[in-house]
Formats: C-alpha cells, sequence, structure tokens
C-alpha cells in the first residue's frame, strides 16, 4: 500500500497494490496498522445514480472518521476541514476514487464529507470510526461560495431533499459553537 500525503494534513490517499492476473485481481482493502490510532466500527454501501451528490455531512457529538473507497463506478470525494483551530480550517481537498484506481480516501474525525457520482451509476463502501447517529447529522451546501469546491460536474447534481437545504459554511453549525 502506498500512501500518499494530501494538501491538508491527516487527510490521505491509500493506493493499494493489485494483483491481477487471468483469473482476476487481489488487493488489501484494510489493514489495521494504516491507521492504527483508530478503530472502525461500522461499515456502509450506498449506490447512487450519475449525477448524484451526497453531502457535505458530519457529526459533533460522535466525529465520524471514514475509510472511503468506490468499488464500482468513479466518484470525486471531497474532505472539508472543520475543525476549529486548524491551520487548515474551511479548507477542502478531494480526490477521484473509480474501481479502476481502487484506491481509498481517509477523511479523519473533524472533516465534512461529500461525494459526486460521475459514472453511470458508483457504489460506495465505506468504514467508520463511530456510529451513525441520527440525532447528530450537521451538514454544509455542496456549492458553498466560501467552501468554493471544484466539483467536475456540468449540470445541477440530484440531492436528497435535506441536501438541498442544508446551510452554507458561514451560517452551518460547526464545531466549537454557532458560526
Amino acid at each position: 500500500m502506498d500512501i500518499i500525503e494530501t494538501d491538508i494534513p491527516g487527510v490521505l490517499r491509500f493506493a493499494p497494490r493489485v494483483f491481477e492476473d487471468e483469473r482476476g485481481f487481489f488487493m488489501e482493502s484494510f489493514r489495521a496498522s494504516w491507521l492504527p490510532d483508530f478503530n472502525f466500527v461500522q461499515d456502509n454501501h450506498s449506490r447512487s445514480v450519475k449525477g448524484t451528490l451526497r453531502g457535505l455531512h458530519f457529526q459533533l457529538k460522535q466525529p465520524q472518521g471514514k475509510l472511503v473507497r468506490a468499488v464500482r463506478g468513479e466518484v470525486f470525494d471531497v474532505a472539508v476541514d472543520i475543525r476549529p483551530g486548524s491551520e487548515t480550517y474551511g479548507k477542502w481537498t478531494g480526490c477521484l476514487l473509480s474501481e479502476h484506481n481502487r484506491e481509498l480516501f481517509w477523511v479523519p474525525p473533524g472533516f465534512a464529507h461529500g461525494f459526486v457520482v460521475l459514472s453511470d451509476t458508483a457504489e460506495f463502501q465505506y468504514k467508520c470510526t463511530e456510529y451513525y447517529a441520527p440525532g447528530d447529522e450537521y451538514g454544509i451546501r455542496w456549492n458553498d461560495p466560501t467552501l468554493a469546491i471544484e466539483w467536475p460536474i456540468t449540470a445541477d447534481p440530484v440531492l436528497s431533499e435535506r441536501d438541498s437545504q442544508l446551510p452554507f459554511f458561514n451560517e452551518a453549525t460547526l464545531p466549537g459553537g454557532p458560526p
């Protein structure tokens, strides 16, 4: 596994070593030693159609670290630093995840997370360091002008009702209290 630093310290890309032959392929998709300071308690799997944008989501009381990957199709995945006092507070980083590059993306606790589907469909899997807590759901609007995320899309995305009504960054409930 090659571990690749991003422009935000702590947010990592993992490029697995893939062994392919006429039978198919083999790769390690997780090893606890990659992220020894974290324990994963929940795995999630979603399927979405082209143009679907999920996010930007986070939990305040039970912040989740997420190790994410696209097992089918292609997505553009984004992490936004919302850690109070961080030198990169309000900054984002993103990467392309696909069934072809087989990369994983580590979004640590204290980040908002989202992705947009670029292929006809995509299946997305992720490991979480905390359980999903329905009463602890927060988010930031995908097209926030302050964050200025460069989503690689040309049309408005397909959003859930909830995601379409998320507040902008400067109005969002974030760690450390009200904006």
